[in-house]
Protein backbone atom coordinates (compact mmCIF):
# COMPACT_ATOMS: atom_id res chain seq x y z
CA UNK A 1 0.00 0.00 0.00
CA UNK A 2 3.10 2.21 0.62
CA UNK A 3 4.32 1.43 -3.02
CA UNK A 4 0.98 2.08 -4.49
CA UNK A 5 0.32 5.69 -2.40
CA UNK A 6 -2.50 5.07 -0.32
CA UNK A 7 -0.39 4.88 3.11
CA UNK A 8 2.74 7.32 4.57
CA UNK A 9 4.68 7.45 7.83
CA UNK A 10 3.61 9.24 10.70
CA UNK A 11 6.68 11.47 10.94
CA UNK A 12 8.35 10.60 14.47
CA UNK A 13 5.74 8.04 15.02
CA UNK A 14 7.55 4.50 14.91
CA UNK A 15 4.87 1.62 13.22
CA UNK A 16 2.28 4.46 12.72
CA UNK A 17 0.70 4.82 9.45
CA UNK A 18 -1.73 7.00 8.16
CA UNK A 19 -3.57 7.62 4.75
CA UNK A 20 -1.78 10.07 2.28
CA UNK A 21 -3.46 12.83 1.13
CA UNK A 22 -4.30 11.98 -2.19
CA UNK A 23 -6.25 8.67 -0.96
CA UNK A 24 -8.24 10.49 1.46
CA UNK A 25 -10.34 12.30 -0.61
CA UNK A 26 -11.71 9.18 -2.70
CA UNK A 27 -12.56 5.36 -1.95
CA UNK A 28 -9.72 3.50 -2.99
CA UNK A 29 -10.20 1.00 -5.67
CA UNK A 30 -7.78 -1.82 -6.04
CA UNK A 31 -5.88 -2.18 -9.52
CA UNK A 32 -5.37 -4.69 -11.69
CA UNK A 33 -3.33 -7.82 -10.29
CA UNK A 34 -3.05 -5.87 -6.67
CA UNK A 35 -4.33 -8.62 -4.68
CA UNK A 36 -4.28 -8.01 -0.20
CA UNK A 37 -5.47 -9.67 2.86
CA UNK A 38 -7.57 -6.82 4.46
CA UNK A 39 -8.80 -9.35 7.53
CA UNK A 40 -9.09 -12.64 7.97
CA UNK A 41 -10.45 -15.32 10.54
CA UNK A 42 -9.94 -18.99 11.25
CA UNK A 43 -12.90 -19.35 8.78
CA UNK A 44 -12.34 -16.74 6.26
CA UNK A 45 -10.55 -13.70 4.23
CA UNK A 46 -11.74 -11.03 2.68
CA UNK A 47 -9.08 -9.92 0.05
CA UNK A 48 -8.97 -6.55 -1.51
CA UNK A 49 -9.28 -6.91 -4.92
CA UNK A 50 -10.87 -6.79 -7.88
CA UNK A 51 -12.66 -10.64 -8.22
CA UNK A 52 -11.00 -11.55 -11.74
CA UNK A 53 -7.47 -11.11 -10.11
CA UNK A 54 -8.36 -13.63 -7.20
CA UNK A 55 -10.88 -16.04 -8.84
CA UNK A 56 -9.62 -17.84 -11.69
CA UNK A 57 -6.83 -19.16 -9.45
CA UNK A 58 -8.35 -20.47 -6.55
CA UNK A 59 -8.18 -23.93 -6.98
CA UNK A 60 -11.32 -24.87 -4.04
CA UNK A 61 -14.09 -26.62 -4.67
CA UNK A 62 -16.73 -23.68 -4.00
CA UNK A 63 -20.30 -24.87 -2.87
CA UNK A 64 -22.28 -21.46 -2.92
CA UNK A 65 -21.97 -18.13 -4.14
CA UNK A 66 -24.04 -15.85 -2.60
CA UNK A 67 -23.26 -12.02 -4.31
CA UNK A 68 -25.36 -8.33 -4.70
CA UNK A 69 -23.06 -6.87 -7.07
CA UNK A 70 -23.66 -3.21 -8.09
CA UNK A 71 -26.64 -2.54 -10.24
CA UNK A 72 -27.17 -1.24 -13.40
CA UNK A 73 -27.78 2.36 -12.27
CA UNK A 74 -27.36 6.05 -14.41
CA UNK A 75 -26.27 8.09 -12.01
CA UNK A 76 -23.30 5.40 -10.51
CA UNK A 77 -23.04 4.91 -6.52
CA UNK A 78 -19.33 6.12 -5.47
CA UNK A 79 -17.94 2.58 -5.93
CA UNK A 80 -18.77 2.87 -9.09
CA UNK A 81 -21.26 0.25 -11.70
CA UNK A 82 -21.56 -1.11 -15.12
CA UNK A 83 -24.28 0.40 -17.23
CA UNK A 84 -27.31 -1.45 -18.56
CA UNK A 85 -25.57 -2.37 -21.87
CA UNK A 86 -22.40 -3.41 -19.99
CA UNK A 87 -23.85 -5.24 -17.55
CA UNK A 88 -24.74 -9.43 -18.90
CA UNK A 89 -21.12 -9.09 -19.93
CA UNK A 90 -19.90 -7.57 -16.72
CA UNK A 91 -21.59 -10.62 -14.51
CA UNK A 92 -20.92 -13.34 -16.84
CA UNK A 93 -17.17 -12.89 -16.63
CA UNK A 94 -17.08 -12.42 -12.79
CA UNK A 95 -19.13 -15.47 -11.95
CA UNK A 96 -17.31 -17.54 -14.70
CA UNK A 97 -14.15 -18.61 -12.61
CA UNK A 98 -16.62 -19.33 -9.19
CA UNK A 99 -18.87 -21.56 -11.69
CA UNK A 100 -16.15 -23.58 -12.89
CA UNK A 101 -14.90 -24.18 -9.13
CA UNK A 102 -18.74 -24.93 -8.05
CA UNK A 103 -19.62 -28.33 -6.62
CA UNK A 104 -21.94 -30.73 -8.53
CA UNK A 105 -25.14 -29.23 -6.93
CA UNK A 106 -23.53 -25.99 -6.18
CA UNK A 107 -25.72 -22.72 -5.94
CA UNK A 108 -25.26 -19.32 -7.09
CA UNK A 109 -27.57 -16.65 -5.58
CA UNK A 110 -27.79 -12.67 -6.75
CA UNK A 111 -29.48 -10.13 -5.92
CA UNK A 112 -30.41 -7.48 -7.99
CA UNK A 113 -32.08 -4.49 -8.92
CA UNK A 114 -35.88 -4.27 -10.44
CA UNK A 115 -35.62 -0.64 -11.05
CA UNK A 116 -33.74 -0.12 -14.04
CA UNK A 117 -35.90 2.04 -16.70
CA UNK A 118 -35.10 2.41 -20.75
CA UNK A 119 -33.85 5.53 -21.31
CA UNK A 120 -36.45 8.32 -21.06
CA UNK A 121 -39.49 5.92 -20.36
CA UNK A 122 -41.81 4.45 -17.30
CA UNK A 123 -40.95 1.30 -19.41
CA UNK A 124 -38.60 -1.17 -17.01
CA UNK A 125 -35.68 -2.45 -18.61
CA UNK A 126 -35.05 -6.23 -19.34
CA UNK A 127 -31.47 -6.64 -18.53
CA UNK A 128 -32.53 -8.57 -15.43
CA UNK A 129 -34.29 -10.91 -18.23
CA UNK A 130 -31.67 -11.25 -20.48
CA UNK A 131 -29.26 -11.73 -17.64
CA UNK A 132 -31.20 -14.91 -16.67
CA UNK A 133 -30.72 -16.56 -20.52
CA UNK A 134 -27.22 -15.46 -20.36
CA UNK A 135 -26.27 -17.50 -17.13
CA UNK A 136 -27.79 -20.53 -18.79
CA UNK A 137 -27.06 -19.85 -22.32
CA UNK A 138 -23.07 -19.58 -21.34
CA UNK A 139 -22.75 -21.23 -17.97
CA UNK A 140 -24.69 -23.89 -17.78
CA UNK A 141 -27.27 -22.71 -14.93
CA UNK A 142 -30.38 -24.12 -14.49
CA UNK A 143 -32.69 -21.78 -12.71
CA UNK A 144 -34.02 -23.23 -9.38
CA UNK A 145 -36.34 -19.95 -8.32
CA UNK A 146 -37.21 -16.35 -8.34
CA UNK A 147 -37.06 -15.08 -5.13
CA UNK A 148 -38.29 -11.86 -4.56
CA UNK A 149 -36.67 -9.76 -1.77
CA UNK A 150 -39.89 -7.43 -0.51
CA UNK A 151 -39.05 -4.27 1.00
CA UNK A 152 -41.52 -2.29 1.97
CA UNK A 153 -39.41 0.24 4.38
CA UNK A 154 -38.04 1.28 0.01
CA UNK A 155 -38.46 5.15 -0.53
CA UNK A 156 -41.67 5.80 -2.96
CA UNK A 157 -40.10 5.34 -6.59
CA UNK A 158 -39.06 5.66 -8.84
CA UNK A 159 -38.84 9.29 -7.95
CA UNK A 160 -39.55 10.97 -11.54
CA UNK A 161 -42.13 7.97 -12.61
CA UNK A 162 -43.88 7.32 -9.39
CA UNK A 163 -43.47 10.93 -7.75
CA UNK A 164 -43.72 13.32 -10.58
CA UNK A 165 -45.34 11.62 -13.29
CA UNK A 166 -47.51 9.39 -11.50
CA UNK A 167 -47.20 6.43 -14.01
CA UNK A 168 -45.68 3.69 -12.10
CA UNK A 169 -46.54 2.07 -8.78
CA UNK A 170 -44.34 2.67 -5.97
CA UNK A 171 -41.41 0.03 -6.24
CA UNK A 172 -41.33 -2.27 -3.23
CA UNK A 173 -39.11 -5.35 -4.22
CA UNK A 174 -35.82 -5.96 -5.65
CA UNK A 175 -34.55 -9.66 -7.69
CA UNK A 176 -32.87 -12.57 -6.29
CA UNK A 177 -32.41 -15.54 -8.58
CA UNK A 178 -31.37 -18.87 -6.96
CA UNK A 179 -29.33 -20.85 -9.56
CA UNK A 180 -27.51 -24.48 -9.70
CA UNK A 181 -25.23 -26.05 -12.05
CA UNK A 182 -26.76 -29.21 -11.36
CA UNK A 183 -30.63 -29.12 -10.54
CA UNK A 184 -30.43 -33.18 -9.80
CA UNK A 185 -27.79 -32.53 -7.37
CA UNK A 186 -29.11 -29.45 -5.65
CA UNK A 187 -27.50 -29.32 -2.15
CA UNK A 188 -30.14 -27.12 -0.76
CA UNK A 189 -32.63 -28.80 2.46
CA UNK A 190 -35.50 -26.72 3.34
CA UNK A 191 -35.36 -28.67 6.63
CA UNK A 192 -32.44 -26.44 7.41
CA UNK A 193 -34.80 -23.29 7.13
CA UNK A 194 -38.06 -24.09 8.63
CA UNK A 195 -39.54 -21.41 10.16
CA UNK A 196 -42.04 -21.30 13.72
CA UNK A 197 -45.56 -22.12 13.11
CA UNK A 198 -48.21 -19.69 13.18
CA UNK A 199 -50.45 -19.27 16.23
CA UNK A 200 -53.67 -20.04 14.01
CA UNK A 201 -51.57 -23.56 12.95
CA UNK A 202 -50.46 -24.38 16.36
CA UNK A 203 -54.56 -24.28 17.17
CA UNK A 204 -55.22 -26.54 14.39
CA UNK A 205 -52.49 -28.85 15.74
CA UNK A 206 -54.19 -29.12 19.24
CA UNK A 207 -57.53 -29.33 17.83
CA UNK A 208 -56.23 -32.88 15.95
CA UNK A 209 -56.51 -30.91 12.51
CA UNK A 210 -58.83 -30.20 10.39
CA UNK A 211 -62.76 -31.72 10.99
CA UNK A 212 -63.79 -30.94 7.39
CA UNK A 213 -63.90 -33.03 4.37
CA UNK A 214 -63.47 -30.94 1.23
CA UNK A 215 -61.96 -30.43 -2.07
CA UNK A 216 -60.39 -27.46 -4.28
CA UNK A 217 -58.47 -26.80 -7.45
CA UNK A 218 -60.66 -30.09 -8.91
CA UNK A 219 -59.00 -31.97 -6.81
CA UNK A 220 -55.45 -31.10 -6.45
CA UNK A 221 -56.02 -29.91 -2.68
CA UNK A 222 -58.12 -32.70 -0.37
CA UNK A 223 -58.59 -32.15 2.97
CA UNK A 224 -59.97 -35.02 5.51
CA UNK A 225 -60.67 -34.87 8.67
CA UNK A 226 -57.27 -35.18 10.51
CA UNK A 227 -55.73 -33.15 8.23
CA UNK A 228 -52.53 -31.16 9.14
CA UNK A 229 -52.96 -32.78 12.81
CA UNK A 230 -49.04 -33.59 12.68
CA UNK A 231 -46.50 -31.34 15.57
CA UNK A 232 -44.15 -31.01 12.75
CA UNK A 233 -40.48 -29.37 13.20
CA UNK A 234 -41.54 -26.05 12.04
CA UNK A 235 -43.20 -24.60 8.35
CA UNK A 236 -41.88 -24.38 5.34
CA UNK A 237 -40.45 -20.92 4.00
CA UNK A 238 -42.48 -19.70 1.22
CA UNK A 239 -40.36 -18.59 -2.07
CA UNK A 240 -40.19 -14.61 -0.40
CA UNK A 241 -38.85 -12.33 1.53
CA UNK A 242 -40.14 -9.88 3.33
CA UNK A 243 -36.87 -7.58 5.07
CA UNK A 244 -36.23 -4.36 5.52
CA UNK A 245 -33.07 -2.84 5.01
CA UNK A 246 -32.92 -2.36 8.69
CA UNK A 247 -30.26 -4.67 10.50
CA UNK A 248 -28.22 -4.69 13.73
CA UNK A 249 -24.72 -5.08 11.41
CA UNK A 250 -25.37 -2.36 9.81
CA UNK A 251 -26.03 -0.12 12.84
CA UNK A 252 -22.94 -1.57 14.55
CA UNK A 253 -21.03 -0.86 10.66
CA UNK A 254 -21.75 2.78 10.29
CA UNK A 255 -21.15 3.31 14.13
CA UNK A 256 -17.83 2.11 13.68
CA UNK A 257 -17.18 3.50 10.28
CA UNK A 258 -18.30 6.86 11.52
CA UNK A 259 -15.76 6.65 14.27
CA UNK A 260 -12.73 5.48 12.48
CA UNK A 261 -13.46 8.14 10.12
CA UNK A 262 -14.12 6.50 7.33
CA UNK A 263 -16.82 6.47 4.11
CA UNK A 264 -20.07 4.83 4.70
CA UNK A 265 -21.14 2.29 1.50
CA UNK A 266 -24.34 3.27 -0.46
CA UNK A 267 -25.81 0.05 -0.26
CA UNK A 268 -26.02 -2.57 2.31
CA UNK A 269 -27.97 -5.64 2.37
CA UNK A 270 -28.96 -7.01 5.72
CA UNK A 271 -27.11 -9.96 7.10
CA UNK A 272 -30.51 -12.15 7.35
CA UNK A 273 -30.47 -12.52 3.51
CA UNK A 274 -27.20 -14.43 2.99
CA UNK A 275 -27.83 -15.70 5.78
CA UNK A 276 -30.90 -17.42 5.02
CA UNK A 277 -29.17 -18.86 1.85
CA UNK A 278 -26.41 -20.03 3.59
CA UNK A 279 -28.32 -21.98 5.90
CA UNK A 280 -30.42 -23.75 3.05
CA UNK A 281 -27.98 -24.29 0.63
CA UNK A 282 -24.89 -25.27 2.65
CA UNK A 283 -23.37 -27.33 5.54
CA UNK A 284 -20.52 -26.61 8.06
CA UNK A 285 -17.46 -26.19 6.72
CA UNK A 286 -18.54 -25.54 2.97
CA UNK A 287 -17.13 -22.81 1.23
CA UNK A 288 -19.13 -19.92 0.55
CA UNK A 289 -18.04 -16.80 -1.74
CA UNK A 290 -18.88 -12.90 -2.85
CA UNK A 291 -17.04 -11.69 -5.49
CA UNK A 292 -18.39 -8.28 -4.45
CA UNK A 293 -18.46 -8.43 -0.72
CA UNK A 294 -19.19 -4.54 0.02
CA UNK A 295 -19.19 -4.78 3.91
CA UNK A 296 -19.19 -8.68 3.80
CA UNK A 297 -22.53 -9.86 4.90
CA UNK A 298 -21.79 -12.76 3.15
CA UNK A 299 -18.95 -13.96 4.90
CA UNK A 300 -20.27 -12.81 8.36
CA UNK A 301 -23.71 -14.64 7.51
CA UNK A 302 -20.84 -17.59 7.19
CA UNK A 303 -19.07 -17.43 9.99
CA UNK A 304 -21.76 -17.22 12.20
CA UNK A 305 -22.90 -20.54 10.91
CA UNK A 306 -19.51 -22.23 10.51
CA UNK A 307 -18.92 -22.31 7.09
CA UNK A 308 -15.46 -21.07 5.31
CA UNK A 309 -15.68 -17.90 3.57
CA UNK A 310 -13.99 -15.93 1.06
CA UNK A 311 -15.07 -12.38 0.22
CA UNK A 312 -13.22 -10.03 -2.68
CA UNK A 313 -14.20 -6.42 -2.61
CA UNK A 314 -11.93 -3.48 -4.67
CA UNK A 315 -13.08 -0.99 -2.37
CA UNK A 316 -10.30 -0.76 0.45
CA UNK A 317 -12.34 2.09 2.42
CA UNK A 318 -15.66 -0.69 2.42
CA UNK A 319 -13.16 -3.94 4.32
CA UNK A 320 -11.82 -1.91 6.71
CA UNK A 321 -15.15 -0.61 7.77
CA UNK A 322 -16.53 -4.30 7.26
CA UNK A 323 -13.67 -5.82 9.66
CA UNK A 324 -14.94 -4.21 12.65
CA UNK A 325 -18.33 -6.53 12.89
CA UNK A 326 -15.74 -9.82 12.91
CA UNK A 327 -13.37 -8.62 16.20
CA UNK A 328 -15.03 -11.07 18.31
CA UNK A 329 -14.63 -14.11 15.92
CA UNK A 330 -12.04 -16.76 16.48
CA UNK A 331 -8.69 -15.91 14.87
CA UNK A 332 -9.45 -12.52 13.52
CA UNK A 333 -6.84 -10.53 12.17
CA UNK A 334 -6.14 -7.20 10.32
CA UNK A 335 -3.81 -6.02 7.71
CA UNK A 336 -1.15 -4.57 9.96
CA UNK A 337 -0.96 -1.16 8.00
CA UNK A 338 -4.76 -0.89 8.30
CA UNK A 339 -4.84 -1.60 11.88
CA UNK A 340 -2.25 1.55 12.40
CA UNK A 341 -3.28 4.04 9.76
CA UNK A 342 -5.34 7.34 11.04
CA UNK A 343 -8.00 7.42 8.29
CA UNK A 344 -9.53 10.43 9.79
CA UNK A 345 -9.82 13.38 7.08
CA UNK A 346 -7.71 16.39 8.41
Amino acid sequence: MKQLGIIERVEGERGLWRLSENARQKLHKASAGVRLVAFSTDLGVAVWARSRDVFPRLGEPISLCVTSPPYPLRQARAYGNPNEAQYVDFLCEALEPIVRELVPGGSIVINIGNDVHLARSPARSLYAERLLLALHDRLGLSLMDRIPWVNYSKPPGPTWWACVNRVQLSSAHELVYWLTNDSTRVRSDNRRVLQAHTEQHRKLIAAGGEARTAIYGDGAYRFRPGSFAGDTAGRLPRNVIERGHACADTRLYRKRAKELGLPIHGAMQPTDIPDFFVRFLTEPDDLVVDPFGGTVRTGLAAERLGRRWLVTDWILEYLRGAAELFRGCSGFGLHPALASANWSVS
